[in-house]
């Protein structure tokens, strides 16, 4: 059976991270929107970490292009594990729902700023780092070593223009050339919902 689409872009992520570990490496050319990807700046408490966030922006990649109205919901499973359900509208926001889950790693040692995500098995790691992220949990700046993949990840799905650019300053702030983000089109909330 065929792998969906936005499936088969997990394995382009996977072969991104790794590519980006291996030195001259130039397996699928990205391009690097910072070459110095700072440490995450803060410690991640899980447990206020996990639930829904909504993608504000990122750097376009393969695997989510065309994506629209994409969220990502996390949560904790046995074993010291995180489970995530990403789920991507295809070709705009009332297109085709695309969904893929994976699982994420603690790093030891990272203040739980830092996961491993596998989409397909153990075998294939890609890194997750949260970079920064709101006192309150409002809001999430996530990247990798690479520096090729950049979202912007929101607790709303349209929070606002002034909370945005306070993103995409932040972002910069970071190193990260914002120039490259893609904005992802999100619809509000419907009346009386709550974020999750």
């Amino acid at each position: 059976m065929a792998l969906p689409r936005f499936a088969f872009a997990i394995v382009a992520l996977c072969v991104l991270a790794l590519s980006s570990v291996s030195p001259g490496s130039q397996a699928i050319a990205a391009p690097v929107g910072n070459p110095n990807v700072p440490a995450p700046s803060k410690p991640v408490d899980v447990d206020r970490y996990v639930g829904r966030y909504y993608e504000l922006a990122r750097y376009e990649n393969i695997f989510q292009r065309g994506c629209e109205a994409v969220s990502a919901d996390y949560s904790k499973i046995p074993g010291g594990m995180i489970r995530i359900v990403n789920i991507c509208h295809d070709k705009g926001m009332d297109g085709p729902s695309r969904s893929v889950n994976g699982r994420a790693k603690l790093v030891e040692g990272s203040r739980n700023a830092k996961f491993k995500v596998s989409f397909l098995g153990p075998a294939f790691l890609g890194d997750y780092w949260v970079l920064d992220r709101a006192e309150d949990y409002s809001w999430a700046i996530v990247s990798d070593r690479s520096g090729k993949f950049l979202w912007l990840l929101h607790r709303q799905p349209t929070p606002g223009p002034a909370e945005i650019a306070s993103l995409v300053n932040r972002a910069k702030t970071l190193g990260f050339n914002t120039a490259l983000l893609r904005f992802t089109k999100q619809a509000p909330l419907a009346k009386g919902e709550a974020a999750r």
